[in-house]
């Protein structure tokens, strides 16, 4: 019985060494369980990546933002902030009413809407026809007139006046030409002191700024396409105005839209002119400002024209976007209907 005892004990003992393998066993699995989550960490360290590239690239973005806030951003506001500002103190509307009340500011937009219009459309028409005269009528130097445009667009406005002034003035050469054949005391020309010579000047100086966009357009044109319409037996008032025009609508649009903005603030042309009578909104702004030391009135002018020329440049991008859209193969199916 005592050796039957005896022989049963380590058997009872081996239990336990049996169990503490798998205990160990336990212990060394634990690795391959927590392996998928090891895994998945290059997944979420590339998300940690991502947004530091993402936080370094607004860190990157914040100096000229902040150039461009300094700069321009807070004298706009310093801008806006006084036309709401009067004399007497405190904020309100009163500028504004006062402003738009006055006969001076009325006048003052008129003029500056109708003859900004009025140079636009001009440009319009001569640009084009200068610049398809240029792209596809050849002549001696039409290279030459081309880089000269480029150029021109440099120019400052007031030298564009200057010259006509020494062209059409009181005492130019058109009217010392004209007195000394006729005799006369004094020469015809006598219009630049007038709208018209605002308008001329203006017409002169940007259709450049028409032509440019212009020839850009018309160097992708396909000479083939002109030719096949020619051959269908298409006059070239019909090319020009089914295959050429519809390729030239968004660099009219871009042209004409950068000439309207740019003459509803153009200040050296009027101011160099010496046009009687003739008071466009930045004039005003000149007037009341430095003339009359009103500056919230002043203030007041200067937001109504930023108000339009921002409308103006946002009419420009649907404008263009709609073009672009409804311009998508236009050349060859004007070609067509060319020769239809």
């Amino acid at each position: 019985m005592a050796s039957a005892s005896a022989s049963a004990r380590p058997t009872t003992h081996a239990t336990p060494a049996s169990t503490e393998p798998a205990g160990t066993q336990a212990t060394h699995a634990q690795p391959a369980t927590t392996a998928p989550a090891d895994r998945r960490d290059p997944e979420r360290g590339a998300g940690r990546g991502g947004r530091a590239a993402g936080l370094s690239r607004w860190l990157w973005a914040l100096p000229p933002v902040a150039v461009l806030a300094l700069v321009f951003l807070y004298p706009l506001y310093l801008v806006v902030e006084q036309s709401f500002s009067p004399d007497e103190g405190g904020t309100s509307l009163a500028p504004y009413r006062e402003v738009f009340a006055s006969e001076a500011f009325r006048e003052a937009l008129w003029t500056t809407v109708w003859i900004a219009v009025c140079a636009t459309i001009g440009c319009l028409v001569l640009g084009f026809v200068l610049a398809l005269i240029i792209a596809f009528v050849p002549f001696p130097g039409g290279k030459a007139v081309a880089k000269f445009i480029d150029v021109f667009l440099s120019f400052p406005s007031f030298l564009i006046t200057l010259a006509l002034l020494f062209i059409y003035g009181t005492v130019g050469m058109a009217n010392g030409v004209y007195t000394d054949v006729t005799g006369a005391a004094s020469g015809p020309f006598d219009f630049l002191n007038t709208p018209w010579g605002v308008l001329l000047a203006e017409i002169t100086y940007f259709t450049p700024f028409v032509m440019r966009p212009l020839l850009a357009a018309f160097s992708g044109i396909e000479t083939a396409q002109l030719e096949v319409a020619s051959s269908l037996g298409a006059r070239p008032a019909r090319i020009v105005r089914q295959v050429i025009l519809p390729e030239a609508l968004p660099a009219l649009a871009a042209g004409g839209s950068l000439v309207l903005v740019m003459c509803l603030n153009e200040f050296g042309i009027v101011l160099f002119t010496g046009a009687k009578g003739v008071t466009t909104l930045p004039m005003l702004v000149y007037s009341e400002a430095i003339l009359e030391s009103d500056y919230p009135a002043a203030c007041v002018v200067a937001v109504v024209n930023i108000a339009i020329s921002v409308g103006l440049f946002g009419l420009y991008r649907a404008l263009v976007a709609r073009t672009g859209r409804g311009g998508e193969g236009a050349l060859l199916k004007g070609a067509r209907r060319a020769g239809a």
